[in-house]
């Protein structure tokens, strides 16, 4: 039997501090969408969230509530789960850092990097926020403040154990010139090198001022610094018996201000223990609120019972997605996720499903089959780049043929299609679709898939079907939006269900509105 490939993706694990808000949603949907089209293509996929319930911040929390750190964290873990249930997230694992197996993973990871030498005793003196549970240097600081907290930094001096962070720049360096798509977006790639060249000072990975966190095995009196016990997460989860085969991952997504220390410490900690490092790690930009970052700490926050009250739960999906570009900042508006689901989910793709439906209950349908299907030329312009939507759909679909030219390199191709054009022209979408969502170009994807069910809508304008009532092209559309609806269904999967199950019903017919007007 010939096993099937596997897709590995994880979230970070957050802080469970307070209830999710739309930040946390972002990432996580990311992941979901990321697990949904693998398992489509036929991937055995594992998806991995959770929470980083250890740390400073947590300890703080817990007792400005009156509870112990686990109380703490266990009354709001719930909270987070049904988050995810609502927003439709379908995860394999929700890891927590306080889980029996991660715990005991941490402290053998901690004992072999010892008795290697890769851990050492000293004494730790500079800035630490503890909103970001992340040490700054004086020139990182912004005015004496911590540069993403906007608060006064504190200065720490205490007894700690180091990990020799500094050993391994060259080989962090030789990694990343190997493997250019390791740091994503490749705009973020340079910034992390250019500090990396710059020098890595050893990091402090213990603490002695408080002790919510896992023990050093090699010394009790410390608990092990937050990010060398949640980083590990990512690998500890593969570890139970039959998890194996999912390391390393191929993609961590994260926000863009915890990319240090998934591009550098873990590596780093990775390497020290000569365990295969991960394929891709992904830092997507934030969604801010009139211009800021979304962050309760700083008042800027919108939960995701609110994002879901405002029209829905895929059209909430779907408005992350589409709003920004995927691994760039978008600013959250209540305005534009209405317009979008009005202009787009509504009008567009509602409207299409609505006019096909009724029209296949008036008319019936009649099987075509496709014949023309693109050339392995036109395939392989499209996985390098060098064809876009505007050249894959046509201007004018009232004729009864097109002439599509195939742009490559080594020169024009024409061919007449007949009926079967908008087909032809789906996969050629559906090939456009695919490199762009397995680029993680998740905003341009959703623009390819609705550059399309605006052609199907013009097709029927143009052909007047509704008078013609040609049962040719209502087969054309049923089966272009049973495709249509492939291709959503990582994205906003309740609506693309319905839509399968209207268009493979045994009598199709017009059916409830796929999406109601906001007002």
């Amino acid at each position: 039997m010939v096993s099937k490939k596997k897709f590995y993706v994880t979230t970070p694990i957050y802080y469970p501090n307070d209830i999710p808000h739309v930040g946390h949603a972002y990432t996580t949907i990311a992941a979901d969408i990321l697990a949904r089209w693998f398992k489509i293509k036929g991937y055995d996929v594992f998806f991995l969230t959770g929470t980083d319930d250890h740390g400073k911040k947590i300890a703080l929390a817990a007792k400005k509530a009156g509870k112990s750190p686990k109380e703490f964290t266990d009354s709001l873990i719930p909270k987070f789960k049904q988050a995810w249930k609502r927003l439709n997230i379908k995860y394999d694992r929700f890891i927590r850092t306080t889980d029996k197996d991660h715990e005991k993973f941490v402290q053998k990871a901690l004992q072999e990097a010892y008795d290697k030498g890769d851990i050492y005793k000293g004494e730790y003196e500079g800035y630490y926020c503890t909103g970001c549970e992340a040490y700054y240097t004086e020139k990182d600081l912004e005015n004496g403040c911590c540069p993403i907290h906007k608060t006064k930094i504190e200065k720490l001096k205490e007894e700690t154990y180091f990990f020799k962070l500094s050993k391994y720049q060259k080989q962090l360096l030789d990694y990343y010139k190997k493997n250019p798509n390791f740091i994503s977006p490749k705009n973020r790639r340079q910034e992390i090198i250019n500090r990396v060249k710059e020098g890595l000072k050893d990091l402090s990975i213990s603490r002695t001022s408080f002790n919510w966190g896992i023990p050093l095995p090699f010394d009790k009196k410390h608990c092990c610094y937050v990010w060398f016990d949640a980083l590990y997460n990512y690998y500890s989860a593969t570890r139970k018996k039959g998890k194996e085969k999912y390391w390393p991952a191929d993609i961590h997504l994260i926000g863009k201000d915890i990319l240090w220390f998934h591009s550098v410490y873990w590596p780093a900690f990775l390497l020290s223990a000569g365990i295969k490092l991960p394929e891709v790690v992904f830092a997507h930009g934030w969604w801010t609120f009139d211009k800021e970052k979304i962050s309760k700490s700083r008042g800027k926050v919108i939960n995701v019972d609110e994002l879901i009250a405002i029209a829905g739960v895929d059209s909430a999906r779907y408005f992350l997605f589409r709003e920004g570009v995927f691994g760039e900042d978008g600013d959250f508006s209540e305005k534009v996720l209405v317009e979008r689901h009005n202009n787009e989910l509504a009008n567009k793709l509602g409207n299409l499903v609505s006019r096909v439906a009724t029209l296949i209950e008036r008319y019936g349908v009649e099987k075509t089959e496709n014949k023309i299907h693109p050339s392995e030329e036109f395939k392989k312009a499209i996985s390098k780049g060098k064809i876009e939507i505007k050249e894959i759909l046509t201007d004018n679909p009232k004729d009864n043929f097109y002439i599509f030219e195939e742009h490559i390199e080594e020169g024009g191709k024409y061919g007449r299609v007949f009926s079967e054009a908008i087909r032809y022209i789906l996969e050629g979408i559906c090939l456009l679709v695919e490199k762009q969502v397995e680029e993680y170009e998740l905003d341009k994807a959703l623009n390819t898939i609705f550059a399309f069910i605006d052609y199907c809508n013009q097709y029927i304008q143009n052909r007047k079907i509704w008078e013609t009532g040609r049962k040719r092209d209502l087969y054309e559309l049923k089966e272009s939006i049973l495709k249509i609806a492939e291709l959503l269904s990582p994205f906003i999967p309740e609506s693309a269900e319905k839509i399968k199950k209207q268009f493979t019903a045994k009598k199709i017919k017009k059916g409830e509105i796929l999406f109601r007007k906001i007002k």
